[in-house]
């Protein structure tokens, strides 16, 4: 089953990873192969992760690959800033693409609060103190 589809985070990640790698293309005119593939293996990877993450067994697995998938959102954001500063990239596409990195980055963050959270209510209770006798 692909339940990752269903999930809008998914969908706003793997429309962020479309956009991307549109927006970098011109960087292979120009002969800026290893900004273009790092940009894209970031922005790639956001979705990716989700997917396979989906396909776990227990929401911890899920989470760590949410984490992974946030750490990729992070990497995405300053390789933006990185062609912006270098000139390679409009300041205009640069703010398009940083808003929707931040706004999945919010979105995986709160999927991940989400999904440990179902562990902790499936955990088995904490055991209580003894009452201390005198």
């Amino acid at each position: 089953m692909q339940l990752y589809k269903k999930l809008s985070v998914w969908r706003k990640s793997h429309a962020l990873a479309l956009r991307a790698h549109s927006a970098t293309t011109h960087l292979l005119a120009l002969r800026e192969y290893s900004l273009a593939a790092q940009l894209r293996r970031a922005a790639f990877s956001i979705p990716a992760n989700i997917a396979e993450g989906s396909g776990r067994t227990t929401s911890t697995q899920f989470a760590h690959f949410l984490q992974i998938a946030i750490g990729s959102a992070r990497e995405l954001d300053y390789h933006l800033l990185l062609i912006r500063d270098l000139g390679l990239l409009a300041p205009t596409d640069h703010a398009t693409l940083e808003a929707r990195t931040e706004e999945v980055t919010k979105m995986l963050v709160s999927l991940r609060k989400t999904v440990t959270g179902r562990d902790k209510k499936h955990a088995p209770p904490k055991p209580r103190p003894r009452p201390r006798t005198p």
